[in-house]
């Protein structure tokens, strides 16, 4: 499995009652063994979360299924991260 960091931003006109469902998505994924870490800005612009995938076409599925990019109110961007 390769990692990815997922990045979100908030948009100007984020729906406050996403935010519990973006946690829960967070939460089944750690259960599954998908993420790593995860955590909002200290400035509460957004937030990133380190996904466990086998490719990035998957993650970025993954991540366009989260609550925050299906409800539009973050831009969300897939990047894969070769940490070590």
């Amino acid at each position: 499995m390769n990692r990815y960091l997922i990045l979100l931003i908030r948009r100007p006109h984020v729906d406050p009652a996403v935010v519990p469902l973006h946690l829960a998505y967070l939460d089944g994924l750690r259960e599954q063994g998908r993420v790593e870490l995860s955590g909002g800005f200290s400035d509460k612009s957004g937030g990133a979360y380190l996904l466990r995938a086998p490719d990035l076409a998957e993650a970025t599925v993954i991540a366009h299924n989260d609550p925050a990019h299906v409800s539009g109110g973050w831009d969300i961007t897939v990047h894969e991260w070769q940490a070590h």
